[in-house]
């Protein structure tokens, strides 16, 4: 059967406000606006590889709901599946993002709570949607955000694995929304549904107390769950504005590890919505191939790597930007310093 959507994806959508030229966020004047939320995030980077996306989310019936719906469709994300909140009381979460300069770390302070998402229901949407994808994503973020989020996310997992899409789940662990007690059992409850895994080394170890190296943690995951494929990021933070960034990927049916040379020494400009790109990246490599493994670590690589050096949560490199920047980190000869 022909699905509408290759991937569609459940999660808030919020306003980012930044200070101008790396200001302090008590101190500055004006403030950059950005849209931006894990999911989002993910349906345009593998919208913009080329692939079918979908947002799942619900934000306000208001001037600002209109600049959110036009930017989600500006990066080729499909507004099919966007709830309109009319209440008079409806928001949109917002979150400032400070940049940093060794020694000082970058900063995120938050003003989320109660926003429209918060309030989503699986009866808001026909039952239609659950037939129209290929792969259902959303993270620990969406689950963490309340009651009725965490409710609608587990029963939208389920409802998509029946009706035969692949389930892709990201930890995404923020410990201002849960503590890792709650995230682990919560996440542990619906590991049974999920086909794609991504969990860091870290939060492998201090969420889910796993011990020995990363690959017998990967394959622990693959052992106690019936998951098929689990990718764990590696970045190295040699300061706030330099980082090596790599990941491992387990084929649990092949049992092989996949890996490559990372990519090093990368300019950041902006980190945000760099692990957001790594799963874009593997699940339109996995997507776009009979779950090709080593084409999705490579696309889930060099994805995140390049939206480092991009201002803003959501990503703006298509394809063939993306192939040109896998053909030079492949590259062991001679390079261009200037693509013209």
């Amino acid at each position: 059967m022909d699905k509408k959507f290759d991937l569609l994806t459940l999660g808030e959508i919020m306003l980012r406000l930044s200070p101008q030229n790396s200001e302090r966020i008590a101190k500055c004047k004006m403030f950059e606006k950005h849209i931006g939320g894990a999911e989002l995030n993910v349906a345009a980077g593998v919208s913009l590889t080329g692939l079918r996306t979908g947002v799942i989310s619900k934000i306000p019936d208001s001037a600002i709901g209109d600049y959110i719906r036009n930017k989600v469709r500006f990066c080729g994300v499909s507004d099919d599946y966007l709830i309109y909140d009319k209440n008079r009381n409806a928001r949109l979460g917002v979150y400032y993002y400070e940049m940093g300069a060794y020694p000082r770390k970058p900063q995120v302070v938050y003003d989320r709570a109660g926003s429209s998402v918060t309030t989503i229901k699986v009866e808001d949407f026909e039952e239609e949607m659950f037939t129209n994808t290929r792969c259902f994503h959303t993270s620990g973020i969406t689950l963490a955000l309340s009651p009725q989020c965490r409710q609608t996310g587990e029963e939208m997992i389920k409802r998509f694995k029946a009706a035969g899409a692949l389930i892709s789940f990201d930890v995404n662990f923020r410990a201002n929304l849960w503590t890792g007690e709650e995230a682990k059992e919560c996440i542990e409850a619906i590991l049974p549904y999920v086909d794609i895994f991504f969990c860091s080394e870290d939060t492998a170890r201090l969420t889910f107390k796993k011990t020995g190296d990363l690959k017998q943690i990967l394959k622990s995951f693959t052992e106690e769950y019936p998951i098929s494929i689990v990718a764990a990021t590696q970045r190295i933070v040699h300061s706030p504005k330099q980082h090596t960034f790599g990941s491992m990927i387990y084929n649990a049916k092949e049992d092989k590890y996949y890996e490559e040379e990372p990519y090093r020494n990368i300019e950041v400009i902006d980190r945000i919505g760099s692990g957001d790109q790594y799963c874009a990246g593997v699940l339109y490599g996995l997507l776009s191939s009979d779950m090709d493994c080593q084409k999705a670590l490579v696309y889930g690589n060099a994805r995140s790597a390049a939206k480092n050096t991009i201002p803003g949560d959501m990503p703006s490199l298509d394809k063939d930007e993306v192939d040109s920047i896998i053909a030079d980190h492949n590259n062991k000869g001679y390079i261009s310093e200037m693509k013209r």
